[in-house]
Parts: C-alpha cells; sequence; structure tokens
C-alpha cells in the first residue's frame, strides 16, 4: 500500500489552510462591503413607482385583459373595446377619467366569479406573455439603483392588487400598492373596496404606508408618466417625471423636478400613428375573434 510521503502531506495540509485562510477573508471582506453598504442605508426613505408607462409601456391592464381574453374569459366585444382603451392611451400619453372608469367596470366584469387564486396564478402567465417585456429598461434601472442604496421601493397603481404585487415580485421590489377587488370566501364579487387606486387615493395609500414604516416623505423618490399623480408627486421631495404627459411636463419644468423620457421618436410619428393604430387595432380584434370562434 502506498503511503504518500511526510513532505507531500505536509503540503497538502498548508494549501488546505491557505485556501481556508483566503475563505475567510474573502467572507470577511463581504461583510464589510455589506457593512459599507448598510452605513449609507436611510430607513427612512423610499421610492413609489407609478406603473401604467412609467415602468411598462401602455396600460396593464390592458395586458391583463389580453391575456384573459385567451383564457375565454370574456369575447371579443370586451377585447375590443380594450384595445381602443390602450391605443387612446398610447396615441394621447393621458389618462382620460371615463376610459378609467369603463377600464374598472370591464376588469371587475372579467373577474366576477373567479377565483383570487386562479387570477394570481394566471397573472404570473401573463406577465410572462405580455408584460416582461414592456418594462421601460430605463425606469427598472432607476428603481434597482433605490434597491442598491438599501431603500424600499414600492408600486403605486390603478392596477388589482394582485397583478400589482405579481410585478413587483418578479421585479424584486419591495411591494405594490393596487386597486383592491371585494372578495368573498375567496372568490371575487365584481364590486371594489372602495374606489380604484387613483389621483389622490396614491397619495393617501403613500402617506399610510410612509407611517405604518417610518418613513420620512421628504427623503422619499416618487415616479410616475401623469398629471393625475401630482397628489403623490407632490408629497415627496424628491419627485421625478418620467415619459411625462403635457400637463405634467409643463409643472415639472415650472417646479424644477427631474424629468426622464425614454420613448423614442413618439413625436415624430404621432401624426401617422393616429390612423394606424387605430386600424391596426381594428384588424388585431378581428383576426382575435376569429381565433376565438374557430
Amino acid at each position: 500500500m502506498h503511503r504518500p510521503r511526510p513532505a507531500a502531506t505536509a503540503d497538502r495540509r498548508r494549501n488546505l489552510q491557505s485556501r481556508s485562510v483566503l475563505a475567510g477573508q474573502a467572507a470577511a471582506a463581504a461583510a464589510e462591503v455589506e457593512t459599507a453598504l448598510l452605513s449609507r442605508m436611510d430607513p427612512r426613505a423610499a421610492a413609489f413607482f407609478d406603473v401604467d408607462n412609467t415602468l411598462m409601456q401602455g396600460a396593464s391592464i390592458f395586458h391583463l385583459a389580453r391575456g384573459l381574453y385567451r383564457r375565454d374569459f370574456f369575447g371579443p366585444r370586451e377585447i375590443l373595446g380594450a384595445l381602443w382603451q390602450q391605443t387612446y392611451f398610447r396615441i394621447a400619453g393621458v389618462e382620460d377619467p371615463e376610459h378609467i372608469a369603463k377600464a374598472r367596470a370591464s376588469a371587475l366584469a372579467f373577474i366576477a366569479g373567479h377565483r383570487v387564486d386562479e387570477l394570481e396564478q394566471i397573472g404570473e402567465e401573463i406577465f410572462d406573455e405580455h408584460m416582461a417585456h414592456k418594462i421601460w429598461p430605463g425606469t427598472r434601472a432607476i428603481a434597482q439603483t433605490h434597491l442598491d442604496r438599501g431603500e424600499r421601493v414600492w408600486l403605486v397603481t390603478a392596477a388589482p392588487i394582485e397583478i400589482a404585487q405579481v410585478i413587483a415580485r418578479r421585479l424584486g421590489l419591495t411591494g405594490a400598492l393596487g386597486t383592491v377587488a371585494e372578495h368573498v370566501d375567496g372568490v371575487y364579487t365584481g364590486r371594489l373596496v372602495g374606489d380604484m387606486l387613483h389621483g389622490e387615493g396614491k397619495a393617501v395609500a403613500v402617506r399610510a404606508i410612509a407611517e405604518r414604516e417610518g418613513l420620512d416623505l421628504k427623503r422619499c423618490s416618487a415616479y410616475s408618466d401623469s398629471s393625475n399623480d401630482l397628489p403623490m408627486l407632490s408629497l415627496v421631495g424628491h419627485p421625478c417625471a418620467v415619459n411625462p404627459d403635457a400637463g405634467l411636463r409643463s409643472h415639472a419644468k415650472d417646479q424644477g423636478w427631474e424629468i426622464r423620457d425614454y420613448r423614442t421618436g413618439r413625436r415624430v410619428a404621432l401624426a401617422g400613428a393616429k390612423t394606424a393604430v387605430a386600424a391596426g387595432a381594428a384588424a388585431a380584434v378581428w383576426g382575435l375573434s376569429r381565433r376565438h370562434r374557430s
């Protein structure tokens, strides 16, 4: 039986010890870096992000409607309405109150009688199918910067809370505030708890989170594309207009707020886009309805 020479055994022992020392030093260095990051954390700061056209291109409720349509939650006429609302939103770049009310009624009709856990599961699938590639990289990078600073990052959106939570979870964010649909014994009733989380409602929600989490709103940041979110943006010390509509852009300039626009060529193509997009939407509905009937 071959026995290792004493010198070889000693070399192996020294090598193992050296590797252990390196491992220990690496762990200590990592802890030192983590401690340095923690020392820069501001536990009283957070960031609040609108979703539609701020974090994600287009309206999340439309992407949800597309996914539900393909799962036979409703028919071609309803998706036509959703497509028209999405087309208007993409072209005008503003949230029309009448469209918002119609979207609310449609969404509630879509999910009435369905289970909460069913929508949560479908929401995961719809994120992969229709939402993941619609995330604005620039806004996502801003959110990550806040996370890297050790700040909490919340979505604040009129979208159903179940979908908002899916988006937040998949992007690694802290959490989400969204519209709450009433459910009894895990089944949606077709009614809301209160109203859509929109306008002043977002400001109310942010204040509540700040109080619960011990945040100093003057140290916090908020991001939105819409002048409807001025109540939320005006609450924080660091508001930012992202892909802003005309009203918000004007207000942000007057107030000296930061403005970021990740849209490219939007204004150049706007004139021809109105006709083209409307025609495309009609064609899409026609094609979807044919597949739905087949």
